[in-house]
Parts: C-alpha cells; structure tokens; sequence
C-alpha cells in the first residue's frame, strides 16, 4: 500500500494550520512594511512642502486658499504613489531596523549561539 501527502495544492494549507504563529508573524510583518511606507510617504510629503516654500510664487495662475488646498492633496497623493513605488528607500531602511531590534528583543533572554 503507497501512501501519499497531500495534494500539491493543499501542501500551503496545512502547512498554515499547522503553525499559526507564522501567518500571525507574516500579517504583523505586512502591517509593519505598510506602516513604514505611509512613514515614508509621510516624510516625502514634508519634504515636497519644504521644497515649495523655496519657490517664488507668480501672479500667472493667482496665489488662492483653494489652489493651496488642492495643491496640498496633490502632493499627498503623489507621495504616496512615490512611497509604494520605492521612494528613497527610507521605508525599506525603515523596516529593516525595526525587525533587527524586533529579533534582538526577541532572543535578549537566550544566550548567544
């Protein structure tokens, strides 16, 4: 008698049931890289803004609230497009620091290998 695993499609599946503690840590590890691109996007955008009070505003188009506000939600948005895309690399660096003292914390109690 031959007996065999399970079906290929199936083989992921049990693997996630049978360690629950891992797919907690991928979702906690995909909220943590979301988190450090809305920080990136966050730092861009004060950035942007930094960057436009250096420009000499013209009378060409007129200097109003709305165009101020509109402005405002355009370089937000294109901030966030710019972070998701790769931005400057502060989210990867970003998360990359915080998992390496998030391992660190985690192995504190434990003597060195």
């Amino acid at each position: 008698m031959k007996i065999e695993g399970p079906p290929p499609g199936r083989a992921n599946a049990a693997k996630a049931v049978a360690n629950p503690a891992g797919a907690r840590d991928a979702q906690e590890d995909a909220k943590l890289k979301a988190a450090c691109k809305e920080m990136e996007a966050v730092f861009l955008n004060l950035l942007l803004k930094e960057m436009r009070k250096t420009v000499p505003k013209t009378g060409l188009v007129g200097n109003s609230s709305q165009e101020d506000i509109m402005r405002s939600l355009l370089d937000s948005e294109m901030t966030k497009n710019m972070a998701q895309a790769g931005g400057a690399g502060l989210a990867e660096m970003l998360y990359r620091q915080l998992t390496a003292s998030d391992a660190a914390s985690k192995n504190k109690g434990q003597a060195p290998r």
